[in-house]
């Protein structure tokens, strides 16, 4: 049996094979820790940048830098090229992904204004940090998605303030719904996007280019890439501890509220990544570039969500809520799509320079 037919499972390494399993620990953990130290999560939310708490912030870092340090910088060209993949990208991610986000919160909460709101939101911050997670793990392109997160970074500056105000005033007007004001600024944004994406991205790309001349590409990719990589998942299972400790309380205490906000976020899940990774195929794309595709489309920037709610309505608000159940139902629900992405690879035309999974 050849390396390409083995199953999925075989494929990993102990740590990703269970990774639903710590994941799902993590959780645990932080809604137990919420409920053991009520006092823990304004201990958090004392502490902040970007208007993100501070230890959360350092998770996020360590968490994106040894997959930004894996990216072949010198394989950005091929990508930028890729028309395929950037217009389907920049579709689904600024014009369905926000739109469906809207249609789904109108739908499923039209009786509760503040979860709605806090959906729209989640809608409107598309994902910058834990999809390059997803991606890696489910062998998608990584100069793909290095190039389409930073698209989505320059977009979310530019554009989050005014589609907010589109989606949460000016469209409800138009169709006659109850409007919302929000109240953020660019500066603000592009604030968020610079740390929690310019400095692990600058950081990984001085490692690799300092790596490299130093010892050369072998050994950069063969001795250093294995022994930083695994930070990235510590990283991860870090941020979701504390995420959820910020909110267990809120979240056990309303396990009703966290079951309808999680109904839409499930359906926008299934769709936005399903619907991507068809277009890809349609579009002819390969699986690791298909995969990043789907991956950038489905996920969301929590963190900015969650910053923005807090700022704009409180942090113990129903729109904040609504920030932090999403990566309770994001996590688990794209685990399981990373495992399906795997399992389809041989649905899609074979990629000519073979996927970047070093």
């Amino acid at each position: 049996m050849t390396a390409a037919s083995a199953p999925v499972a075989s494929r990993l390494s102990f740590l990703d094979r269970y990774l639903a399993v710590w994941i799902l620990a993590a959780m645990a953990a932080g809604l137990g820790l919420g409920r053991l130290a009520p006092g823990l999560g304004d201990l958090l939310a004392g502490m902040t940048v970007a208007g993100v708490s501070l230890p959360i912030a350092i998770g996020l870092l360590v968490m994106m830098y040894p997959v930004l340090a894996k990216v072949r910088y010198d394989r950005l060209g091929t990508v930028t090229r890729d028309r395929r993949l950037l217009l389907p990208s920049l579709l689904l991610n600024w014009v369905l992904g926000p739109a469906l986000m809207f249609a789904l919160a109108w739908l499923f909460l039209p009786d509760l204004p503040e979860y709605r709101t806090g959906l729209v939101i989640v809608g409107l911050a598309r994902c910058i940090a834990m999809v390059i997670i997803w991606n890696d793990l489910a062998c998608g392109d990584r100069e793909a998605a290095a190039v389409l997160v930073a698209l989505n970074s320059v977009f979310q500056v530019f554009t989050f303030g005014l589609l907010g105000w589109f989606y949460l005033t000016v469209l409800p007007g138009w169709l006659g719904l109850e409007q919302t004001a929000l109240d953020v600024s660019a500066a603000e944004i592009a604030r968020s996007v610079l740390i929690f994406l310019g400095l692990p991205l600058l950081a990984g790309f001085l490692t690799r280019k300092l790596g490299e001349k130093a010892k050369g590409r072998t050994w950069y990719e063969d001795r250093l890439l294995p022994k930083t990589g695994p930070f990235a998942l510590y990283g991860l299972l870090f941020t979701i501890v504390l995420l959820f400790a910020l909110q267990g309380d809120a979240i056990a205490s309303r396990p009703l509220d966290v079951a309808r906000i999680a109904l839409p976020l499930l359906v926008y899940f299934g769709l936005m990544w399903g619907g991507s990774m068809a277009l890809g195929r349609a579009v002819g794309l390969d699986h690791p570039r298909a995969t990043t595709l789907a991956f950038t489309a489905a996920g969301n920037n929590f963190e900015l969500a969650i910053a923005v709610a807090v700022a704009t309505f409180g942090a113990t608000s129903g729109q904040a809520l609504a920030g932090v159940v999403g990566p309770l139902i994001e996590v688990p629900v794209l685990i399981g799509l990373v495992h399906v992405a795997l399992a389809v690879r041989r649905r899609f035309p074979r990629t000519q320079e073979g996927p970047t999974t070093a």
